[in-house]
C-alpha cells in the first residue's frame, strides 16, 4: 500500500501523523535495544603482565548512566573503580608474583542497568621467586658442641676435590673420575683429615622456575659426604662456580635475582644435611667478584649473598642452628677481607669463620704463559733466587705481613679463617733446575701451610686432579696412590705447626 497516494484530508492527515508517531517509537524501540547490548565495552579484553608486575593503561567506553569495576584478587588493583564520563582512561596496577606460578584475575566492569564485562589480567612467574623449602625443626646441639675456634683446631690439614663435583653438569667432565670410597679412604690414610668439596647445584636443577635441585644430584652429593664422614673427616660444603651465576654478579641489578636462588638452593642444601655433626660445615658462595676493582655496589651486594647463605641455613633449625658457616671475602681477596668485609650478624654466638684463598705472587703460582706486566717464575722464596728470577712481591714477608693481617683482623676478634684453596702448579720440566722448581714448590707450600696455622687459618690446598705439567695434583684419582710424594711430605710438614688458640 502506498500511504501517501490518500487524499490528504484532515481525517487522513491525523492518521498519518499517528502513524508516523508510532512508527518513530517503534524504530527507536528497536534501536534502544540494540543499543543497550553494546552500552559498555573496554579497549582490549585481556591484559598480560610480567612477574615483576606494574600498570597498564585500559581505556572503557559506555553509554549510559555510570559504570563501577571490582577485581577478584588483591595483587589487582584499578586506578579508578567508578566513572559517569562515556570515556574513562584507567591505569590497571599488578603487584610483583610473590608466589612460583602463573596467576589470573578478572575484573569485572558493570553499567547502571547491570550489565557486565570482564577483563582478564594474567600474570607470568616473577623471575626469582621461589618456593620456600625450609621447614622448621627444633634447635638440636647433639653433636656440635664446637664453637669456630674449637672445630678449626681439630683441623690438621685440608684438600681440596678440585675439578669434579664443581664441573656443571657432569662429575667427570674435566678429565677426573668418579669419587669413590677407596679414594677418599686414601687420603685419610696419607694424613689429609679435611676436605673441602667444591659444588655446583645450578646445573644441576630439574626446573629453573622452581630452583629444585635434582634428588639424584643431592643423593650423589651426600654419597661423597658419607665416604668423608665415615673416616672421620671434616668437610666444607659449597656452592662454587658453577657457571658463574652466583660468582660474576655482584650487582644491583642482579642483587635480588642471585640472592633467591642463593635462599632456595641452601635451604635445600641444608635440609639434606640438617642430621650432620659438626664434622660437616657449609661456605656460602666461592670467589664472587667482577674484572678490576670492585665499587661499593659490588662490596655491598656480595655481602648480602653471605647474609642470605646465612640466615637460609639457619632457618631450617636442628643441627643447622648450631652448624658453622663460613662467609667469604670479596674474591676471597686477604686486602678486602681486611679493609671491607663485616662479618653478617647471626643467631648464634662462635659459629662463624670467614674464609679467603691464596695464590701470590700469580706468576709463580698460576701463570701459564708470560702476560705484559710478568712472565712465568719457576721459583720461590730467598734461597732458591739463586737458581732464576723470583717475583720481585710476594716473598716470604709479604706472606707473614699479610696473614698477621688477617688474625688481627679476624681471628683476634673471634673469627678463625678457612685458607680454603692455596698451592702453586707444577711446570713443565725445564732443561736444567727442575729439581730446585720442585723444590721451591715445596717449599711455598711447606711454608703457607705452616704461617697458615700460625695465624689461626685452616689450611685446605687445591688439588685439580692433574698430576702433570701444569697441574696441582698430589693424588692419582683412578688409584688414590700418591703422584707427588714431595710436595705432600711438604705439606704434612708444613702442618706440624700449632694454631694460635
Amino acid at each position: 500500500m502506498k500511504f501517501f497516494d490518500l487524499p490528504m484530508n484532515v481525517t487522513s492527515r491525523s492518521i498519518c501523523l499517528q502513524f508516523i508517531f508510532l512508527a518513530s517509537l517503534a524504530i527507536a524501540g528497536c534501536g534502544s535495544d540494540t543499543e543497550e547490548s553494546f552500552l559498555l565495552t573496554t579497549n582490549v579484553p585481556t591484559l598480560t603482565f610480567s612477574g615483576e608486575g606494574g600498570s597498564q593503561p585500559l581505556t572503557i567506553i559506555m553509554k549510559g548512566q555510570s559504570w563501577s569495576a571490582i577485581s577478584d584478587q588483591e595483587w589487582c588493583t584499578l586506578s579508578i573503580n567508578t566513572s559517569q564520563n562515556n570515556t574513562t582512561n584507567i591505569q590497571v596496577l599488578v603487584a610483583k608474583n610473590e608466589i612460583p606460578q602463573v596467576r589470573l584475575a578478572r575484573i569485572t566492569f558493570t553499567l547502571h542497568n547491570g550489565e557486565s564485562k570482564i577483563v582478564e589480567v594474567i600474570q607470568s612467574i616473577a623471575e626469582g621467586v621461589y618456593p620456600k623449602y625450609s621447614s622448621w625443626v627444633n634447635r638440636d646441639n647433639t653433636g656440635m658442641e664446637s664453637n669456630s675456634f674449637e672445630l678449626v683446631s681439630k683441623i690438621n690439614v685440608g684438600w681440596n676435590l678440585g675439578n669434579a663435583l664443581e664441573v656443571p653438569g657432569n662429575e667427570t667432565g674435566w678429565g677426573n673420575p668418579r669419587v669413590t670410597k677407596s679414594f677418599i679412604d686414601s687420603l685419610k690414610k696419607n694424613g689429609i683429615n679435611a676436605i673441602r668439596l667444591p659444588c655446583a647445584w645450578d646445573s644441576y636443577i630439574e626446573d629453573q622456575m622452581t630452583a629444585k635441585i635434582k634428588t639424584s644430584w643431592l643423593e650423589r652429593v651426600k654419597l661423597v659426604v658419607d665416604y668423608c664422614i665415615q673416616n672421620e673427616m671434616y668437610v666444607i660444603l659449597n656452592i662454587h662456580w658453577d657457571g658463574g651465576w652466583l660468582e660474576n654478579n655482584p650487582t644491583y641489578a642482579k642483587q635480588k635475582l642471585v640472592n633467591a636462588k642463593q635462599k632456595a638452593l641452601w635451604e635445600q642444601i641444608a635440609m639434606t644435611f640438617r642430621n650432620y655433626d659438626e664434622h660437616l660445615l657449609f661456605a656460602g658462595t666461592n670467589e664472587v667478584h667482577v674484572p678490576g676493582e670492585p665499587s661499593t655496589e659490588n662490596l655491598v651486594v656480595q655481602m648480602s649473598f653471605n647474609k642470605t647463605f646465612v640466615d637460609a641455613v639457619r632457618s631450617t633449625g636442628g643441627k643447622n642452628s648450631y652448624r658453622n658457616l663460613i662467609v667469604q671475602s670479596y674474591n676471597t681477596n686477604i686486602d678486602y677481607a681486611v679493609d671491607k668485609l663485616i662479618v653478617p650478624e647471626d643467631t648464634v654466638e662462635s659459629r662463624l669463620l670467614v674464609e679467603v684463598h691464596y695464590y701470590d705472587p700469580w706468576d709463580f703460582c698460576g701463570l701459564e704463559t708470560d702476560a705484559s706486566w710478568a712472565n712465568i717464575k719457576y721459583f720461590w722464596g730467598k734461597e732458591f733466587a739463586q737458581f732464576g728470577e723470583v717475583s720481585p712481591w710476594g716473598q716470604e714477608e709479604y706472606v707473614v705481613t699479610q696473614f698477621q693481617k688477617l688474625k688481627t683482623k679476624f681471628v683476634d676478634n673471634g673469627y678463625p679463617i678457612i685458607m680454603g684453596e692455596y698451592g702453586a702448579l707444577r711446570r713443565p720440566a725445564i732443561i736444567s733446575g727442575f729439581q730446585n722448581h720442585l723444590n721451591s714448590r715445596s717449599h711455598y707450600v711447606r711454608y703457607i701451610t705452616e704461617q697458615s696455622k700460625k695465624n689461626g687459618m685452616a689450611p685446605f690446598i687445591w688439588d685439580n686432579g692433574v698430576t702433570g705439567s701444569n697441574g696441582f695434583g698430589i693424588f692419582n684419582r683412578n688409584n688414590g696412590t700418591v703422584s707427588d710424594k714431595q710436595l705432600l711430605q711438604a705439606l704434612l710438614e708444613g702442618a706440624n705447626t700449632s694454631y694460635p688458640f
